[in-house]
């Protein structure tokens, strides 16, 4: 998948016009791209559409429209377009009570190495988490971290020939999984492989 560049923002004025019905599209778009993995976890994928929609939404709160700092922003939100042969995934621990999700968190240590995607027929892919910086301490996890799933060929065939897709967890504080996602789910990731 190709990656951004400034050519293909909107300036803030141009955006301005147009964010009501990109905002909507994107949306729309956005809801075949999350995955409920129990009651506290949440894999939202990210591809071109949705980081073309986080960068012109940081351009309008900052106001920036300087060379350097849209290039700034690009730099930030390139990394998370998928490649072709993966999926890239912002993963969510949500707790709406702050002392249930402070005490989750410490619970979780290392949840995001226990994140996993599969193909039926196929073992399971873990995540790569957080490539860019590490979020978790000794006292706790992140509530957010960023993930690459890196998917052999024969994976990819078989999505793209219909196969059925699951995901999960197997922390051994947080196992849940989805044996199955939907259809629209499955062939939304799937587009993102070439």
């Amino acid at each position: 998948m190709k990656q951004l560049t400034r050519e293909d923002l909107f300036s803030l004025e141009e955006y301005a016009e147009q964010r009501p019905g990109f905002r909507t599209k994107v949306l729309e778009h956005k809801k075949h791209r999350q995955v409920h993995i129990g009651a506290h976890a949440t894999l939202y994928f990210e591809d071109r559409l949705t980081m073309h929609y986080q960068i012109q939404e940081m351009l309008r709160v900052e106001r920036i429209f300087e060379k350097e700092a849209i290039q700034e922003e690009l730099d930030a939100y390139n990394p998370l377009i998928p490649d072709g042969s993966n999926w890239k995934a912002t993963f969510m621990m949500e707790y709406e009570d702050v002392p249930e999700r402070q005490t989750a968190l410490a619970q979780l240590i290392g949840v995001e190495d226990k994140v996993w995607v599969q193909v039926v027929g196929h073992d399971k892919v873990y995540a790569i988490a957080d490539e860019d910086l590490e979020r978790e301490n000794a006292e706790k996890t992140s509530s957010v971290h960023f993930m690459r799933f890196e998917l052999a060929a024969e994976m990819v065939s078989a999505l793209k020939s219909g196969a059925a897709l699951g995901m999960g967890i197997d922390h051994e504080n947080y196992l849940e999984s989805v044996p199955q996602v939907s259809t629209a789910v499955r062939d939304s990731l799937t587009a993102d492989l070439d």
